[in-house]
């Protein structure tokens, strides 16, 4: 009886528990407590899931290490993707073609709706492919990611000249799309430190470029969105590495001196081969410069990655009340300094991820992975984001960097503001200076929940993109962008990728960029001019 009495009594409890919740959600809202309590599902849920899928990658990526298999499969690997291709030109072509990778895979937060009505190709290829030390390259697939490729070369006393901050960010992704880190303003951008392609065309042939064989191909590859081939391998550059990056942060508490002190370190010619700042009002940031050194004050060295450290934006921040300091930062701590916070955006997942108890106990466990955020995104969950969440990197010249952040400051007032230079060679393809030479460029990096009043996602969005356009500035295509296509032709020089397309017989096999990166394209779209600056807004 007394057992009987104690299932029924917990059955109610249970019930009532589910009515009260299911109550409660009614009176507050489904957007509301998806908005206030996700982090719930994903402390329960994505976490841990996220480290099952780490530790499996890490032992799998381990043994292929250890046997020397990739180099051995790749070319089999590479025969089935010209194999799939070459099914599709005798199947009639019926579809164009895209990576059979699913789009929550990705690191954009945008999922195509182009995959959904395409012949998809399995391109499973993720592994490093060969070091060469004498000609100071290193050989890998596209699915290679950031994290693989620093946990390799790093105890090699190698890094790639450009590593981008994110562990999942890969190599295919970087080239294709684009793809930055605050030693670009002495090495440009990711694609500026590739010295060749290997790709399967639109009819199975298997090819390869670099600057000096097929160049017109190697150069209209970068921001191509695996439109003109699927990208099979690439040969990047590698440069001497050392044990830590020594790092002056330098607070700065007025715009005028924010933007003489980011330019004044950036355009320095031997020193500082890192220049970062982080923007946290209209008139603070903290600039910082690092160079690679091997020795270091024992007592200024910080493992900033450790997961029971503070999130790095958080303990940069610290730096407008302590004033200027210098720390010695593990070579590849600093790489992914950005990771366990995904930036700053993890504040707007789990609001209590910083504070010293969840680190401790849980901070091992973090970032959730992003492709795992995507997929249990539901209807409701993605109109929210698109609701109060931005997510940009607009890419504008240092000239314009002072009015640019003016322009971010109405339009969204949100903050921190990523700051990265980078130098933008004056090379063919679709994103070059207008002039004709080489010219330095800010990347303004917007993550999170606006502030502004006014913010409205798409005629916001959009007033971004046009001022970018009107100052000869680009927009990262990972992020909803809401340009239509003449405006985005406008953006990006087309010439030599329309050749390219019309040369590989792509019109049949590959959606356009456009089509594939493009959020929507709004129907009654006017140009206004606001206080001099020209804008796009519903009309």
């Amino acid at each position: 009886m007394a057992i009987e009495f104690s299932l029924e009594s917990a059955l109610c409890v249970g019930i009532s528990a589910i009515v009260s919740l299911i109550a409660w959600i009614n009176y507050r809202g489904l957007e509301y407590v998806i908005k206030n309590y996700r982090w719930v599902f994903v402390c329960l849920f994505l976490l841990p899931m996220s480290v099952v899928y780490d530790f499996y990658m890490y032992f799998r990526n381990w043994i292929v290490f250890q046997m020397n298999s990739a180099p051995k499969q790749h070319d089999k690997k590479v025969k089935d993707v010209q194999r799939q291709v070459k099914e599709w030109v005798s199947d009639g072509c019926t579809k164009q073609m895209c990576t059979a990778r699913p789009g929550w895979m990705t690191i954009s937060f945008r999922q195509g709706l182009y995959k959904q009505s395409s012949r998809k190709i399995k391109v499973n290829l993720v592994d490093i492919l060969e070091i060469d030390s004498a000609n100071q390259t290193v050989r890998v697939e596209p699915l290679v990611s950031m994290g693989q490729i620093s946990a390799f070369l790093n105890p090699l006393d190698w890094t790639l000249p450009v590593l981008p901050e994110l562990d999942d960010l890969t190599v295919g992704g970087l080239i294709m799309g684009v793809g930055i880190e605050t030693s670009s303003h002495k090495h440009g951008l990711f694609q500026h430190c590739c010295v060749g392609y290997e790709l399967v065309l639109a009819d199975g042939t298997l090819v390869t470029c670099s600057a000096t064989h097929n160049k017109e191909l190697f150069y209209a590859v970068p921001w191509s969105y695996g439109t003109l081939g699927f990208l099979v391998s690439a040969e990047l550059k590698i440069i001497p590495a050392k044990t830590f990056v020594r790092m002056e942060y330098r607070p700065v508490y007025t715009t005028d001196d924010m933007i003489e002190t980011f330019e004044k370190e950036t355009m320095k010619k031997r020193d500082n081969q890192f220049v970062e700042g982080l923007v946290y009002s209209n008139n603070t940031a903290v600039i910082m410069t690092g160079n690679l050194t091997d020795e270091a004050d024992f007592d200024k060295i910080n493992p900033i990655g450790y997961f029971w450290k503070p999130w790095f934006f958080k303990h940069v921040e610290d730096f407008l009340k302590k004033g200027p300091d210098v720390e010695y930062i593990p070579i590849r701590h600093y790489y992914h300094r950005h990771t366990r916070s995904i930036f700053w955006e993890l504040q707007d997942i789990i609001p209590f991820g910083n504070h010293p108890v969840f680190r401790y106990l849980f901070g091992w466990s973090v970032p959730p992975k992003i492709s795992l955020l995507k997929l249990t995104q539901g209807e409701t969950t993605k109109r929210m984001y698109e609701k109060y969440q931005i997510i940009q990197d607009m890419l504008v010249p240092m000239t314009s960097l002072k009015e640019a952040l003016g322009v971010f400051h109405e339009e969204i007032k949100m903050y921190p503001l990523w700051l990265c230079p980078f130098k933008l060679f004056n090379n063919p393809g679709m994103v070059h200076p207008k002039g004709n030479a080489d010219e330095m460029y800010v990347d303004i990096g917007a993550y999170g929940s606006p502030k502004a009043i006014n913010f409205d996602a798409i005629p916001s969005t959009r007033r971004l993109e046009a001022y970018v356009t009107k100052v000869n500035g680009f927009q990262m295509l990972y992020a909803d962008t809401y340009l239509t296509r003449e405006e985005f032709r406008k953006m990006f020089d087309h010439t030599l990728y329309d050749v390219m397309r019309d040369t590989l017989d792509c019109e049949r096999a590959f959606p356009e960029v456009y089509d594939k990166i493009n959020r929507k394209e709004p129907s009654n779209m006017s140009v206004i001019v606001r206080e001099g600056r020209g804008y796009f807004s519903s009309a």
